[in-house]
């Protein structure tokens, strides 16, 4: 399973062996530790749930979820598995990973293709022209349409059809970036930093998958 949970660091820049420079971003990496397993037989579904951070002081609720890890996750984040199929005496069987386990930066390696989703930076109300780059309407000749959205439908039917781009609330939204690639990984001090931008704000939590 490689699924990682990090922390947006900031963005910085490299230079490969011919000069070239390239963006990045640091993120920095778990540990995650598995929290929870659950499985078809008792909650339906195959899942994995995985922790990150650490608080000073849990509720009473967190400390009941986090009992069997013995984690103090801030962050806690459910992953779909596949159940393996059973496996007799004679063949190898998979990895599986248990309820404690650590998951760290050692399960990627540099060049390797990751998929990456946070939530992107909330920037409130927002009309059509910022939100959706409508054009403006004309500013002389006593126009009074400037920076209106325009006609939103038809006489018929007498509502507004869903999906009509209007004004509204801008950003703050899950955002995923496919195939970005690692360019350095730090297992000492468990950072990755993967080329181009990467959704959500400094100290933002991201999800880190690999790409299939």
């Amino acid at each position: 399973m490689k699924v990682l949970l990090a922390k947006k660091v900031g963005m910085t820049q490299i230079f490969d062996a011919n000069g070239a420079r390239s963006g990045v971003t640091v993120l920095q990496v778990g540990p995650c530790i598995v929290t929870r397993l659950k499985s078809i037989e008792v909650d339906g579904y195959s899942a994995v749930q995985l922790g990150y951070g650490e608080s000073k002081k849990l509720s009473k609720t967190q400390a009941g979820q986090l009992k069997l890890s013995g984690a103090k996750s801030t962050v806690l984040k459910e992953f779909k598995t596949t159940q393996t199929a059973e496996f007799t005496d004679d063949q190898e069987q998979p990895t599986e990973l248990k309820v404690g386990d650590s998951l760290g930066v050692d399960i990627f390696k540099v060049g390797e293709k990751v998929v990456v989703s946070g939530i992107s930076k909330g920037k409130g109300f927002a009309g059509t022209i910022k939100r959706h780059n409508f054009n403006t309407g004309p500013k002389t000749h006593g126009s009074h349409n400037y920076r209106a959205p325009g006609s939103i439908g038809a006489g018929y039917p007498q509502h507004v059809s869903k999906g009509m781009k209007m004004a509204g609330q801008m950003g703050h939204s899950k955002v995923t970036i496919k195939n970005q690639k690692i360019a350095i990984i730090d297992t000492e001090n468990s950072l990755i930093a993967v080329v181009g931008s990467v959704p959500g704000p400094r100290r933002g939590i991201v999800v880190i998958k690999g790409a299939l």
